[in-house]
């Protein structure tokens, strides 16, 4: 098979003449926001910017640059609309993307070098804007962190905005009726702006998991497929197109055949839909007793409700560097305090788990350094234990938060018993401390350590003698064990969770756990896969965090297997050779077992 990012398949049309249809495409990307979507495309094609380049006299540089003073002010005035138009449509904390843009147009270090190019450089006001944003775009797309790489996206945004403000373009964004909206890639602003139109969906040629238009489709609960490479350059505005966010499908001018499956799938996504609420105030437990902590992953204080709505066991994965968007200073000691103690109160008496700051690698944060490889260098506990002042301040306001006694802590990129140990000695110090000053705070809050980097994996039995449980990351677990890069759109059909070597490597966490009598739980995107459901119970696991929305079906499909069977199942599937064998073995037996699970 070719490159995933690049495959566009033209499908032989049916026999059926009523199913003939030459033009019929189907582009495979990467799935983005869950959703089935059916209708007309509009091609969103902004106005290329084109850049004029003048010398300027030394008397016309102030009039240059208050030219991009007011382009600067005018650009703030749009991006607070938008910001608070977020603020009402998604909340506050998807709103900080629009903040971060906001401090890029004060920044004074980029002002100066503006200002710098039209005094001494002689160069008029959109030439320089245009050259010294280009400069730090093209730095951060060159990098290897596929973080930054997407990021460089907020920088472009801002670099069109003030130059499109300089030149007094104005910016469209509306369409009449429904439609899928296709692009090349979208900014955040266009995300949001074209939202208030009547969106079907999205279908953009860039783009992963972690884009803007992902995270910001997912808020808005739009169907998305991003990474579909030249989606853009094969549709037409007016084509029919039918958008599948689940399994990252777009057919362009669908025939009857096509119509016809799609609208059955969404009548049985619908009708499973229905049935999952009532499931929401039943445990997680097979038909044999044997019972699953089923809980979900969380970022932000708005998701927490949603998460007791969707009927989770509290919250298996707070993830604390959410915190940290939109800042270029660590939160203090209160700060943190305040929305742990929020997270705790909100999910009791159920218990959350939050992990201490996970920064570097994929995930920006104000202690950047340059890397060649940032995946495999300064990042999560690494970084905690180097600079103990940042790591006790976290501690102390998590113990803090801990008196309802239903927090634990989750340690990070983990990759020996000696990281443990370090990390146990400030644990401890910063107990006493507390104890010293009469801070009430949970003595018996438990810590884990997460199972992400198969050095730990393998010596799990080991970790489980230090701490009270474990969870396994299957993001990056899979990442580092396959040496496949899980931003990079060109290998994406590498990442594979059902690869033997994975299973075997979550199979030996799990049998090194219970061999100390530890929990053992899961908390990457693999535990929220519902083909992965029987596999994962059968295989011993004591607990899935999941993203809250795919919750309840993986309930309902626990709640319908029997152990001792999921155990036979998992262990015939740990036999098989290839990924794909293991992926067509369990999707077959789930159909078979589960009928009514909308599946493929």
């Amino acid at each position: 098979m070719s490159d995933q990012s690049e495959y566009i398949e033209q499908i032989k049309p049916f026999e059926d003449k009523n199913d003939s249809n030459n033009d019929r495409t189907v582009i495979h990307g990467i799935a983005a926001s869950p959703g089935l979507a059916f209708g007309k495309v509009f091609v969103f094609e902004p106005k290329t910017i084109e850049i004029s380049q003048r010398i300027v006299e030394p008397e016309e540089s102030e009039k240059e640059i208050e030219q991009v003073k007011q382009s600067l002010q005018r650009s703030e005035k749009e991006l607070n609309k938008i910001l608070s138009f977020t603020e009402q449509k998604i909340g506050n904390a998807k709103a900080r993307i629009f903040e971060a843009q906001i401090l890029i147009l004060h920044d004074p270090d980029l002002l100066d070098q503006i200002f710098h190019r039209i005094r001494s450089e002689r160069k008029n006001a959109e030439s320089a804007v245009y050259g010294e944003l280009t400069k730090i775009q093209e730095s951060m797309l060159n990098a290897n962190d596929p973080y930054l790489r997407e990021r460089a996206d907020d920088i472009g945004d801002v670099k069109h905005r003030i130059i499109r403000n300089i030149q007094q373009e104005r910016l469209f964004s509306r369409f009449k009726g429904t439609a899928i909206v296709v692009a090349k890639n979208l900014s955040p602003a266009d995300t949001m702006l074209l939202s208030r139109n009547d969106v079907l969906g999205y279908a953009t040629d860039m783009g992963g998991i972690t884009s803007h238009t992902a995270l910001l489709s997912r808020s808005l609960k739009i169907p998305a497929v991003v990474g579909l490479s030249r989606v853009s350059r094969v549709a037409t505005t007016g084509d029919e197109m039918i958008l599948d966010g689940y399994s990252g499908t777009v057919v362009l001018r669908p025939n009857k055949g096509d119509i016809d499956r799609y609208t059955e799938k969404r009548r049985r996504y619908a009708l499973f839909e229905e049935k999952l609420v009532v499931l929401r105030d039943l445990p997680a437990e097979t038909t044999d007793g044997r019972r699953i902590t089923l809980s979900a992953n969380a970022d932000l204080e708005e998701e927490l409700d949603f998460v007791g709505f969707q009927g989770a066991e509290g919250i298996g994965l707070f993830r604390s560097e959410s915190l940290l968007i939109g800042r270029d200073t660590f939160p203090n000691e209160d700060e943190q305090y305040d929305a742990y103690w929020l997270a705790a109160e909100k999910v009791y008496p159920h218990n959350v788990i939050i992990r201490v700051f996970d920064i570097g690698g994929d995930k920006v944060y104000p202690l950047m350094i340059e890397e060649n490889n940032p995946f495999l260098g300064w990042r999560g506990i690494r970084i905690l234990l180097d600079r103990p002042e940042l790591f006790k301040t976290q501690l102390r306001a998590l113990f803090r938060a801990s008196t309802k006694k239903n927090v634990k802590i989750l340690l990070p990129m983990i990759s020996g018993v000696s990281e443990i140990a370090a990390a146990m000695i400030h644990i401890r110090d910063v107990k006493t401390e507390l104890r010293e000053k009469n801070i009430p705070f949970d003595g018996n809050m438990q810590v884990g350590a997460m199972i992400e980097i198969p050095s730990a994996a393998i010596m799990a039995r080991e970790i489980a003698r230090l701490v009270d449980f474990l969870s396994i990351g299957t993001n990056d677990l899979i990442q580092y064990l396959l040496a496949v890069d899980r931003g990079n759109p060109t290998i994406t059909k590498l990442f594979q969770e059902f690869h033997p070597a994975v299973l075997r490597m979550i199979q030996h966490t799990l049998d090194g756990g219970h061999k100390r009598n530890i929990h053992v739980g899961m908390c990457g995107e693999m535990a929220g896969d519902p083909i992965a459901t029987i596999l994962l119970v059968g295989m011993g696991i004591d607990s899935l965090s999941v993203v809250p929305s795919v919750l309840p079906e993986v309930k309902k499909i626990i709640r319908s297997i029997n152990y001792k069977e999921a155990a036979k199942i998992s262990r015939r599937a740990m036999t098989l050779g290839t990924p794909e064998e293991v992926f067509d073995y369990l999707k077959r037996t789930l159909k078979t077992k589960l009928p009514d699970v909308p599946i493929g």
